[in-house]
């Protein structure tokens, strides 16, 4: 293939790359794979792949010294291929494009169940030890001050870590409650009952994890879609089901709610 035609074949596959990365940020996708602190990262990196792609694209025409001698007469070419430059383009861009059309930005409640959606709060809480800072009754009265209904603000992360640590336990256990989440229902799991639960992650959404609690009514469990996000409110008990002390909500109130801003928990929340 001409050699001018190969370098302007990688100068696009380097600047679709860029473009990608650049429209995960304007298009504010971006927020459901990376942390905060990431993805300046990513900006950067999108950016630098495309001022490389078009610096290649520029220049395709112009001859270059390879920076060592040849021998005698010698000349050999760093450029050729084992296999032709369409094949490596496709081999580049195909798997991009695929994955940027059909991905739903979320992962799937299979996906969820393999990361630890459906494990006891005793089996996975300990990942969360080093972020948080230990409750005293002052810290919730002075954090979480009642709204309108009685109800105390909690953020969900809070109240799963809590099953593991019995000091914040005595503290709210039987305490009212208000929190938000994706509800999801318990596989074999009674039937008054649903698991409430959002994302933490660390860096990127393939380190991410659900963070869960259950959710019991006293009653008919209301009409909500699965994995809606919704708003629930009422009291926080921890009763010993076989596996240690696991959060559960006996819920008063049910709201469907519109998805935050950010929808996963991030480092230092």
């Amino acid at each position: 293939m001409n050699l001018v035609l190969q370098r302007s074949l990688f100068s696009l596959a380097l600047v679709c790359w860029g473009v990608v990365i650049l429209y995960f940020h304007v298009s504010g996708r971006i927020v459901k794979y990376l942390a905060p602190d990431f993805r300046v990262i990513a900006l950067a990196g999108g950016l630098g792949l495309v001022v490389v792609g078009l610096f290649i694209l520029l220049t395709a025409r112009q001859e270059a010294d390879c920076g060592h001698d040849h021998g005698p007469g010698g000349h050999h070419d760093h450029e050729s291929l084992d296999m032709h430059p369409l094949v490596a383009l496709a081999i580049l861009l195909a798997p991009l494009f695929a994955a940027v059309s059909w991905t739903k930005d979320s992962y799937s409640l299979q996906a969820l169940g393999a990361k630890g959606l459906h494990d006891s709060p005793q089996q996975t809480a300990g990942f969360l030890d080093s972020i948080l800072p230990p409750l005293t009754r002052e810290i919730i009265e002075q954090q979480h001050p009642p709204d309108a209904t009685g109800h105390h603000p909690f953020s969900l992360i809070e109240l799963f870590f809590s099953s593991a640590d019995s000091e914040m336990r005595g503290l709210i256990d039987g305490m009212k409650v208000t929190t938000e989440g994706r509800l999801v229902s318990i596989p074999d799991g009674p039937p008054d009952r649903r698991r409430l639960y959002r994302l933490f992650i660390t860096c990127c959404a393939a380190d991410s994890r659900p963070v869960p609690i259950q959710a019991r009514w006293d009653g008919e469990v209301p009409a909500i879609e699965e994995n809606a996000w919704v708003t629930l409110s009422g009291t926080i008990t921890y009763p010993d089901e076989g596996e240690g002390p696991v959060p559960l909500l006996e819920v008063s109130r049910t709201e469907a709610t519109e998805a935050p801003p950010e929808e996963s928990f991030m480092r230092g929340y």
